[in-house]
């Protein structure tokens, strides 16, 4: 991996000044905008076509079997099923926290309702391997939030028994075989046979994450997301072993993954480029994960902790690994990250599978105005406003005097009939 010194050259380095491509080109965009019009016209007929030439199946129903789907723990390993259920029991006890710490109480005439989202569409890509992690991440939070029916949608073709397995044990109310941009608009739109949704949640690939952005306003999204990201920072007690490793993990993803290491220890750098290449000797993806580390791999050596950072804050990625002697001390400094990692044994692959927060995180340098996917995702507030003899003396005038400046004489005399009609009393 390359190794850079100094502070300003790694902050040149890790400023996204330029463009993402995360959004595609104009003729990209342009043809999941006519998939989604078609669909919008043609319902299920559309969704058949683009699945016919997509996937090139044509399934005479969407729809898996609730028998299908129930039979789908006995058809996976003891162990899986074990590790699946333990994921579910902790995000779902982390996000049941979250949901009780909401405050909906009445103070001074003001206080909100809480209600949760009626219906949700759930996307869950089909790449090189299943994903059922994604979906315990994204449907359990949605159910533990109170989500009446939870839909999941994943590409065509033989499902594997754990993404089924997962659906059931996350909850999953429906489960429909279509996949691609066209998947999303029969979620957000609407068909003859599939349910128009209030939020579609997922990752996918670039046609995916544009029929979630063309379609935002017309149905909620979760986030847009790019590839995964991690950036670690470490001091001279760090592991190179483990340090190389992550770095390794993250690079796994893909060849588009940044895999970032800020240290201020020049030897620990060091030492870390000799263990990638001791450890990529044993790996069965090592090309992938070499060419992710020649594109977007990088080693920032500077002064400090305070300067490493403000790179991370700076670059604002999806994960911020802490190795570091007094981890919780960088903690308070920390601003802009989806998740930060921190422990002796700690490792993001951990936090990705089963330590409970969600791992549907911020990427592409969002999380400096992004949160991480959680309850608030899947609840509405509805604000309650109490006007009563109590306060409308305090509030009244106030009121009547900002909407007199405004020029809404008719919000005035709202207003001012109800004052006059105490003060008769």
């Amino acid at each position: 991996m390359k190794i850079i010194k100094g502070f300003k050259e790694a902050k040149s380095m890790l400023s996204r000044q330029a463009p993402s491509e995360l959004m595609g080109g104009d003729e990209q965009e342009q043809a999941v905008r006519d998939i989604i019009n078609d669909v919008a016209h043609r319902g299920d007929k559309a969704v058949l076509e683009y699945t016919k030439k997509f996937d090139g199946v044509a399934p005479k129903t969407w729809e898996i079997d609730k028998e299908e789907i129930a039979g789908a723990q006995e058809k996976i390993p003891p162990d899986l099923l074990d590790a699946l259920k333990l994921a579910a029991r902790r995000i779902r006890s982390f996000h049941t926290r979250q949901r009780e710490s909401l405050w909906s109480g009445d103070a001074e005439g003001m206080s909100w309702l809480i209600r949760p989202l009626h219906r949700v569409g759930i996307y869950v890509p089909r790449g090189t391997a299943p994903y059922p992690s994604s979906l315990l991440m994204t449907a359990i939070p949605a159910k533990v939030a109170g989500v009446k029916e939870v839909i999941l949608a994943t590409p065509p073709g033989e499902i594997p028994p754990v993404i089924l397995a997962a659906a059931d044990i996350a909850g999953v109310d429906r489960v429909l075989s279509i996949g691609g941009p066209q998947a999303i608009a029969a979620l957000a739109l609407g068909t003859e046979s599939i349910p128009s949704v209030d939020k579609v949640c997922g990752p996918g690939n670039i046609y995916v994450t544009l029929a979630k952005k063309l379609l935002y306003g017309v149905v909620g999204i979760d986030g847009l997301y790019g590839p995964s990201e991690v950036l670690i920072i470490a001091d001279r007690t760090a592991s190179p072993a483990y340090c190389a490793a992550d770095l390794i993990a993250q690079a796994e993803h893909g060849t588009l993954s940044p895999a970032i290491l800020v240290t201020t220890s020049k030897s620990l750098a060091d030492k870390v480029n000799k263990e990638l290449q001791q450890q990529l000797e044993k790996l069965p993806r090592r090309q992938i994960i070499s060419e992710a580390l020649d594109n977007k791999g990088l080693i920032a050596v500077v002064e400090t902790l305070d300067e490493a950072i403000e790179l991370a804050n700076i670059y604002a990625p999806e994960h911020v690994l802490l190795m570091v002697e007094e981890a919780k001390s960088c903690i308070d400094r920390l601003t802009n990250a989806g998740c930060v990692v921190i422990g002796e044994k700690a490792t993001v692959a951990i936090g990705d599978y089963v330590a409970g927060p969600s791992h549907v995180l911020p990427t592409e340098g969002t999380a400096r105005f992004s949160s991480p996917l959680n309850i608030l995702d899947f609840i509405k507030v509805i604000n309650v406003v109490t006007v009563n003899e109590d306060n409308l003396d305090e509030l009244g005038p106030a009121a009547a005097t900002i909407a007199d400046a405004e020029g809404f004489d008719g919000h005035t005399e709202a207003i001012t009939r109800r004052m006059e009609e105490r003060k008769g009393k």
